[in-house]
């Protein structure tokens, strides 16, 4: 019985950093498209960090594909940000053009990731 329990705990433990994670990648890929974006960085690394930290509890676990998941998302959408990042010093509108872009690929991650850890359901 203490062992369904622990298990039932450590469930709900990984996917509260679940929610947590999704909930700070969202605000990311909305706040990058609008001026000031920079604070955003850091709500990234801090997601990133407690993915990366918390990863190792979910080992066999249907929500390990959810960390991989958001992991992966990350690692692309910063560099897809970072690259595209030149194009604000060249002009505007193609900078905020092309981080939209990012962001909305960034969003649909996160929705189909938040999604799925709310209905039960391990990322492919």
């Amino acid at each position: 019985m203490s062992q369904i329990i622990d298990t039932v705990d450590r469930d709900n433990g990984l996917k509260t950093v679940g929610h947590i994670s999704y909930l700070l990648h969202t605000v990311v890929a909305v706040a990058a498209v609008l001026p000031g974006a920079q604070a955003s960085v850091a709500l990234l690394l801090v997601a990133f960090i407690l993915d990366l930290v918390k990863r190792s509890d979910a080992t066999g676990t249907w929500q390990e594909s959810h960390f991989r998941w958001r992991i992966r998302t990350v690692l692309v959408a910063g560099l897809l940000y970072l690259l595209t990042a030149p194009l604000w010093l060249l002009f505007v509108a193609p900078g905020w053009i092309a981080w939209t872009g990012v962001s909305l690929w960034f969003l649909y991650r996160v929705v189909r990731g938040w999604m799925n850890l709310n209905g039960h359901r391990p990322m492919p």
